[in-house]
């Protein structure tokens, strides 16, 4: 049975090989800060989900953080972190207007 991947062949010249070793690290860091960026989104929602307007509030405080360095790294587009930056934001307010109503 052969596995689902087909395998790679090695680069031949010395910068090539460099190339994929360095590709292995940067695509662990970018994996991992992709998850961080996940999170930090999934808990506000589940905050806002909860009704916890406090908790959502610190949430997306550090979330907003977490979003900013990710676009930075370019791991997503700027356009993509304003985006779900305005919709958590918008969120969080609905659920602080409808604690006050």
């Amino acid at each position: 049975m052969a596995s689902a991947k087909p395998k790679k062949k090695n680069p031949r010249l010395a910068s090539g090989r460099k190339r994929a070793r360095q590709d292995v690290k940067l695509n662990a860091a970018n994996t991992s800060l992709r998850s961080k960026y996940r999170t930090a989104v999934k808990n506000v929602e589940k905050a806002v989900a909860a009704g916890d307007k406090a908790k959502a509030t610190e949430l997306f405080a550090k979330a907003q953080s977490i979003v900013d360095t990710v676009a930075d790294k370019g791991i997503f587009h700027k356009n993509k972190a304003a985006r779900d930056k305005s919709r958590l934001s918008a969120k969080v307010k609905g659920l602080q207007a409808q604690a006050a109503a």
